[in-house]
Parts: C-alpha cells; sequence; structure tokens
C-alpha cells in the first residue's frame, strides 16, 4: 500500500490497518449507513407518533399519565446514548458498540410486537373495547419498550458520527462533502419516519398493532444486514486517548490546586506539546481562547516544582469546549420541550376534531406528525442546494451562516409554531362552547387539518434546529469526544421529554387542586389547554433572550492541525459579535 493514498487523518480499517482513501469512506461508504437510520426511525417513530392512543385505549391509562409515560420512554431513549458514547470514546470504538447495541434494539422490537400479538400476553378485546391489561401484561410491555431504549443509547450516538468519520477533514474536497452530510444524514431520518406516522400508524389502527410493529421489525433486520456489507468500505477512527472523559475531572482539578500560581501574561507560555511532536496520523492541536480563564492553571509551567502535574493547552481548552457546550445545551432544553408536543398534546388535541377527509376515510390524529416529516424531507434539499450557496456568497461562510445562527432562526420559527398552536386552540375551544360540547368522545365540528400550521412549521424549525445541534455538538466537541459530545444533542431532547412531562404533571396538579379545571385533564373539551400553549409560549420566548445572550459569548473551537503539506490552522465559524 502506498503511504500517498492512504487517508490523512489516520483512520483505520476494521483489523487496524491504514485504509486507501480512494476505495473507502466518503458516501459510498455512507450508502450503507443511512439505510439503517431510515429503517430505526421508521422504528422509533412508529412507536412514539402512536404511543399515547395505544396506552389510552388498550392499556386504559388516562390522558396525564399516558402522556407521561410517553414522555418518560422519549426521554430515556434519548439519554441513554450518554452511557453507549462512553463506552465508545473510552473502550469499544463506535462500530462495536453499534454492532452490540443494535441487537438489544432489535430485541426489544421483538419483544414489543409479541407483547402486542401475542394473545396470553396483550388484553382482552371485544369489538374494538379492550378488556384492563394484567399486571404481567403491562410489565412485558414496558419491559420491551425499555430495552428498545437500552439499544438506542448505543446505536443513537455512533451511527451518525461513525458516518461522519467516513470523510477525512485534512482533504480539501472531501472537507466540502462533510458539510452537507448532516444534512443528508437527517433526510433520510426523515424518511424514515415520513413512513411511521403516514404509513405505520395507519396500520397500527386499522390492520392492528402487530403488523404496525412487526414491519419496522423486520426492516431493522434487513437494515442492519445491508450495514454489514458496507464493512470493507468504512474506515475506523484510532482512538488517541483511552478515557478521554478523563479530562473533564482532571483539568479543573489540576486547576485548582494552581489556584495561588500566578498565570503568564502571554497565553504562548502555558504549556503544550509541539505539533511536530505529536505521534500518529492527523495531528491537532486546540488553540487557546480567552474564556474560563480559571482552567488556564491547569496548564502553568512551573519552574520551582517540575514534578507538579499539569495539563496541556489542548487539554484544557477540551474542558473549555465541553463546558461552552453544556451552556449552549441548557439553552436548548425548552424548545425540546416544544418539540414534544408533536407526539403526545397534538396527537390528543387532534382526536377530539373531525378527522373526516373525504367519504368515509378517517385519518388517524397521530399521522398529522407525517406533515412535520414532509415539510422537513422538501426543507433539507432546498436549504442545502439553495440557502447554503447564497448565503455563503453573503457572508464567506462554508455553511452560510454560522452554526448558532441557524440555530436561533429555527427558536424564532418554533416560537410561532406554538403561537399558532394556541391561537388554533383559543378557536377549538370557542367551537366548543358555541356548540354546548361537554363530552370527552363528542367530536367536535372542526376538521382536524386546522393542525396543520403548527405541524409544518415545527417541521421546517427542525431542519435548522436538529441538524444544526447534532453538526454543531459534532464539530465542537473534542476530537476524542466526538461520540460523547452527539450526546449533547439526544440528550437534549431526552430531558426536553422529562421536562414536558414534569410541567405536564405539575400544571394538572396545580390547576386541577380544589375542585378547579385542569389545564390538562382526561377531557380535553372541558380543560383549558389553551392555558397551557400559552405557557409554552412565554417561556419559549424568554429561552430565546437567554439563548441570544449566552450564544454572543460563545467562541468557536479554533485548532493548529499538522497535514502531510504542512501546519494550517482550521477554525469552525470563528465570527465576532453576535455569533448566534
Amino acid at each position: 500500500m502506498e503511504t500517498k493514498d492512504v487517508t490523512q487523518d489516520g483512520t483505520v480499517d476494521l483489523r487496524g490497518e491504514p485504509v486507501l482513501a480512494s476505495t473507502t469512506g466518503k458516501w459510498k461508504a455512507c450508502a450503507f449507513l443511512v439505510g439503517y437510520e431510515a429503517f430505526e426511525r421508521m422504528a422509533f417513530y412508529g412507536i412514539a407518533s402512536n404511543l399515547v392512543n395505544y396506552l389510552t385505549t388498550q392499556l386504559h391509562e388516562d390522558t396525564v399519565s399516558s402522556v407521561r409515560n410517553v414522555n418518560n420512554w422519549s426521554g430515556s431513549v434519548w439519554l441513554t446514548p450518554i452511557l453507549g458514547a462512553y463506552i465508545a470514546d473510552s473502550f469499544l470504538g463506535r462500530f462495536w458498540t453499534f454492532t452490540f447495541s443494535s441487537l438489544i434494539y432489535v430485541m426489544g422490537m421483538v419483544f414489543l410486537t409479541m407483547a402486542v400479538s401475542v394473545k396470553t400476553l396483550k388484553p382482552t378485546c371485544n369489538n374494538g373495547v379492550c378488556s384492563k391489561a394484567t399486571p404481567s401484561q403491562i410489565t412485558f410491555f414496558y419491559i420491551s419498550l425499555y430495552t428498545i431504549a437500552l439499544g438506542a443509547g448505543g446505536t443513537k450516538p455512533n451511527i451518525s458520527t461513525f458516518g461522519a468519520d467516513q470523510f477525512d477533514d485534512f482533504n480539501p474536497a472531501e472537507k466540502q462533502m462533510k458539510v452537507s452530510f448532516f444534512n443528508w444524514w437527517m433526510f433520510s431520518s426523515f424518511v424514515g419516519a415520513l413512513f411511521a406516522t403516514l404509513g405505520l400508524v395507519y396500520i397500527q389502527e386499522n390492520l392492528g398493532w402487530g403488523l404496525g410493529y412487526g414491519i419496522p421489525t423486520v426492516g431493522l433486520l434487513f437494515s442492519l444486514f445491508i450495514f454489514y456489507l458496507g464493512t470493507p468500505l468504512y474506515r475506523h477512527k484510532v482512538r488517541k486517548s483511552r478515557s478521554p472523559a478523563k479530562d473533564l475531572i482532571r483539568v479543573p482539578l489540576v486547576a485548582f490546586r494552581n489556584r495561588k500560581l500566578q498565570l503568564p501574561a502571554s497565553p504562548s507560555e502555558l504549556y503544550e506539546v509541539e505539533l511536530q511532536g505529536c505521534s500518529g496520523a492527523g495531528k491537532r492541536l486546540v488553540q487557546h481562547t480567552p474564556i474560563f480563564r480559571f482552567l488556564d492553571r491547569a496548564a502553568i509551567k512551573d519552574a520551582t516544582n517540575c514534578s507538579r502535574p499539569k495539563c496541556t493547552v489542548t487539554q484544557v481548552e477540551g474542558t473549555k469546549l465541553v463546558l461552552g457546550m453544556v451552556i449552549i445545551w441548557l439553552a436548548t432544553l425548552v424548545p425540546s420541550t416544544i418539540w414534544a408536543q408533536i407526539n403526545t398534546l397534538f396527537v390528543k388535541q387532534g382526536t377530539t376534531l373531525n378527522r373526516t377527509l373525504f367519504h368515509d376515510f378517517s385519518i388517524p390524529a397521530a399521522s398529522l406528525g407525517s406533515f412535520v416529516t414532509l415539510s422537513m424531507l422538501l426543507s433539507v434539499p432546498l436549504y442545502d442546494r439553495y440557502f447554503v450557496p447564497f448565503m455563503r456568497r453573503k457572508t464567506g461562510n462554508p455553511r452560510g451562516i454560522t452554526l448558532l445562527q441557524r440555530l436561533g432562526v429555527g427558536f424564532v420559527i418554533q416560537i410561532i409554531a406554538i403561537a399558532i398552536a394556541y391561537a388554533i386552540e383559543v378557536r377549538r375551544m370557542h367551537v366548543v362552547r358555541t356548540n354546548h360540547i361537554t363530552q370527552p368522545n363528542q367530536v367536535v365540528p372542526m376538521n382536524i387539518l386546522w393542525l396543520l400550521p403548527q405541524y409544518i412549521l415545527l417541521g421546517f424549525a427542525d431542519v435548522f434546529i436538529a441538524i444544526g445541534l447534532l453538526e454543531f455538538f459534532y464539530d465542537q466537541s473534542p476530537e476524542d469526544m466526538q461520540s460523547l459530545g452527539t450526546t449533547f444533542f439526544t440528550s437534549g431532547i431526552g430531558v426536553g421529554n422529562f421536562l414536558n412531562s414534569f410541567l405536564v404533571t405539575v400544571v394538572d396538579k396545580l390547576t386541577g387542586e380544589n375542585g378547579g379545571k385542569s389545564w390538562i385533564g382526561n377531557n380535553l373539551n372541558d380543560s383549558h389547554l389553551d392555558y397551557y400553549y400559552g405557557f409554552l409560549l412565554v417561556i419559549s420566548t424568554l429561552n430565546l433572550g437567554v439563548f441570544l445572550w449566552v450564544s454572543s459569548l460563545y467562541i468557536y473551537k479554533k485548532e493548529a492541525i499538522e497535514a502531510k503539506d504542512g501546519i494550517e490552522s482550521k477554525a469552525l465559524d470563528t465570527s465576532l459579535g453576535l455569533q448566534v
């Protein structure tokens, strides 16, 4: 193998041998990965989109309990990737962590299909009315759900980062391809979600829950077969540190020990290894930034005590990056809470409306989620092919706009969406009062398509938010913690679901006590869901102000790297001023 044809970032094959740049990686390798992402998203949204209806109609849970349980499960699916990413970055690597976790995921899907198909494992139903599930049936159902959550913990943070690893940052042509990678990766995810919300939801309600869960189970198995066919084409990153997350603890400890030492006037006097002295291909050092200055004490050179422990500037800056990402992450929790409404209260809201579109065809309330996906599918190509080149000419930024600007635009669109949801709910309650509707099973004479604007706008917003967050946390993470870094994206969604569960429970308790009318009661025709949407609108607007402030203080990662043709400096979105 000629050295000049191997990848410059030091990636290897499954056996640990250097790989040829011409025959591995890039889009031809990613083609085998996107199939899994599409089928996995189809499986997840096939469950999440209609789970609240299964819990209320089949297991007889009340509205608040079903919403809470959906949020708790969804939150677990998005939080377990923290464990999976840590295992990948510190022990097994992305490929093997994904491999073992995908088997657990499939096992959970098989269990879930059995839970809704096998006669002894599901409630007995006659003429569409189901008896109360036994404790053992409920236990097996939730074991199945949380087995899926455990499997998702190892697949979700590693499959997308493994895909990004297929592009060499040191190769200008491949680096340009990588700019579009996350847009098209999420596009494949949206395709799977569309089939789930448009097809699987209908199958579940009209042809049976067993078939509705069995189809994505078979699809997941097929996608894994395709994934492993591409093994000879995959590039694998070499771990340069055995436990990179330890720096997050070591740097603050060393900085505290050195608290009495004087910081040097120039950052160049802090301790750092020479770039030429770094071992391995694709060498990177993170350059000093003027934020979180107290951590710089960990890199002070103490001439009077050579045995005093010290960290490199790159290690210190890696800790600073994680701290900065934590602050941005906190500002994304409220938007994640808004997103949680799609599979919970939006669905329950839709069940109260007239769902007949034409003749005798009625659309399942959960199928409106397909319009979120459709708007995403239409927006991604427009964003990548037209918006980015147009803005690139205006700003000179390879991405068109900075990553934080992308998030800010998405948050504004999301606020508009929840404002429209509030207005539509006010109108729905007006129709309820006008027609003297009081019972929960009475259909409100208002077509379900009134809810379309809020779904479509949330889809547009997610093109900016979801893809922007995934790319932001991947790019801004320290090199050896990129799987762990992407869990900022997944955990934000998870905490958003738990936060929504907490808010729903607290609001229901506070507004319903002392004989009051709950904002989110079992009977939405005699509740005040509009008040709850108004509350979400207020906190979303306040959160946007917080996001603008913390974004203006954020400094993007800047690296010095050594490629074959010498040392260069690589900055990511290093715009000055308000970097949103």
